[in-house]
């Protein structure tokens, strides 16, 4: 099993669902794990469930339907023992599902503050710092959802995010600061709702392998984490 010993990771959206099964992964083979939720009594579960693998945790908690709560999960994580070697910006909402002809702005302006500008601005304060210390795994969730024209909006969010992956991963080619997008898979969490066909514990192994690629491994690309489910854990 490959290792993650003393690094750190931020996980945002980990008090529950994809998050938190990836919180979970990456503390098993070692990796000290930075939580996030909106409040910090969200994140017991998690932090229990952190407990048997012997890492360190902290805590970051903040809004990111508000700038300000951006800026405040920024602040908190930047103040964890260690620097953020590993990000997974997993936290994302739905939009509504309603007629394309419908959809007003208000609508475009939420799901896009949390699903993008949130993403963006999260890359923006950690990315930096792991070109300066020459290592950096950044994992954003995108989706593969096709042919939903009633749900538009999250699938035009989740396309900005692609395209954001990509255009970030060739600002840092050859640097070792590698950029990556991660489908999790259909699954039954609050987003993906009860009638998905995954369970949410499938997303492992898969969500891991972008973090464990070696050194100048792929970058810009897209990774299915069901396409991994008989990789070893």
């Amino acid at each position: 099993m490959k290792r993650l010993d003393n690094k750190w990771a931020l996980v945002t959206g980990s008090s529950r669902g994809i998050g938190q099964q990836i919180a979970w992964g990456l503390a098993e083979r070692g990796c000290n794990v930075i939580v996030h939720g909106r409040e910090a009594q969200h994140l017991e579960a998690t932090l229990a469930g952190l407990k048997k693998f012997n890492v360190k945790t902290h805590i970051a908690t903040g809004e990111l339907s508000s700038p300000a709560g951006v800026a405040q999960l920024i602040e908190q994580a930047k103040a964890a023992p260690g620097p953020v070697d590993i990000l997974y910006n997993n936290a994302a909402v739905m939009s509504k599902y309603e007629s394309i002809f419908s959809i007003n702005q208000a609508e475009w302006d939420r799901v896009f503050q949390i699903n993008v500008w949130a993403l963006i601005a999260i890359c923006q304060a950690f990315a930096p710092g792991m070109r300066e210390r020459g290592y950096g795994r950044i994992i954003n969730l995108t989706s593969g959802i096709a042919d939903q024209p009633n749900l538009v909006v999250y699938s035009v969010s989740k396309a900005a995010v692609d395209k954001y992956s990509r255009d970030l991963a060739a600002e840092f080619k050859g640097e070792n600061v590698l950029i990556n997008f991660l489908d999790p898979g259909w699954l039954q969490t609050d987003l993906g709702g009860p009638n998905a066909p995954g369970k949410v514990e499938s997303v492992l192994p898969g969500a891991l392998v972008p973090a464990l690629l070696d050194n100048d491994g792929p970058t810009g690309r897209f990774y299915g984490a069901q396409e991994y489910k008989d990789l070893e854990r």
